[in-house]
């Protein structure tokens, strides 16, 4: 079985199951028929992006990041609530402004995730500039992002 088959059942696993530990992860792998240790299954997960939410019990589980109904982990909406200053889009690039100095913080905030409707971003000392597909996909992402504004 390739890397891409094991990855693959990664996101199967992790949607069918609330799996909150690589050695879990790791055994249910094994009892599918791969030959896998916790190291690999550590670094599929780093490299697919894969991170813990929590659920509404407190408990955590892995979860994709394309996943858009799904919390953002702790650390990283802290950074959006604490820094983010303002939201706003032109056609289809979205600005993100940030308090002086933070910018870089969100701009790694966002690349942790793999939202589809992202192309590419840029972060300078306190500004964000987000290339989006198309309006429609700025002005979603302005009402995502807009939730952290405080």
């Amino acid at each position: 079985m390739t890397k891409n088959d094991r990855q693959r059942k990664i996101i199967e696993l992790i949607n069918q199951y609330d799996i909150s530990t690589q050695t879990e992860l790791t055994n249910r792998l094994v009892e599918a028929g791969f030959d896998v240790t916790q190291a690999t299954t550590s670094r599929d997960l780093q490299e697919m992006r894969i991170m813990k939410v929590t659920l509404a019990n407190g408990t955590y589980k892995y979860a994709t990041a394309k996943d858009t109904d799904i919390k953002i982990n702790d650390k990283l909406q802290t950074v959006f609530e604490q820094c983010l200053v303002s939201v706003d889009y032109a056609i289809n690039i979205v600005v993100l402004k940030t308090i002086s100095g933070a910018a870089q913080a969100v701009g790694y905030a966002l690349d942790s995730f793999t939202w589809e409707e992202i192309i590419g971003s840029i972060a300078g000392d306190d500004t964000v500039m987000i290339v989006v597909r198309n309006e429609k996909s700025a002005k979603q992402l302005v009402a995502r992002l807009t939730k952290y504004i405080r």
